[in-house]
């Protein structure tokens, strides 16, 4: 799998797996975002546009099929959440 981490606009990182062109979106907000079937030069795009966040409306948003996310907030997509810092509040 394929990472890009972006230090402006309001996505901060693409992941993207070639093999099933599974393409997964980490926004400054914590949400992630999944695609599926998404091509190896779409992300290639992506990765080198000047605003990621206006290539991904333009091209990815309603291009593609939406997937569910593989990975979950908080393990390794972003920064940690207060419940995974304090080992849970339960």
């Amino acid at each position: 799998m394929q990472s890009k981490n972006f230090t402006n606009g309001r996505i901060r990182r693409a992941d993207h797996d070639a093999a099933d062109g599974y393409l997964e979106l980490l926004w400054d907000d914590g949400r992630l975002s999944a695609y599926k079937a998404v091509p190896q030069e779409v992300f290639r795009r992506l990765c080198s546009a000047p605003n990621p966040t206006t290539y991904w409306e333009d091209r990815i948003a309603e291009e593609y099929a939406k997937a569910q996310p593989r990975t979950k907030p908080g393990d390794g997509a972003g920064a940690p959440s207060l419940r995974d810092l304090l080992g849970g509040l339960d």
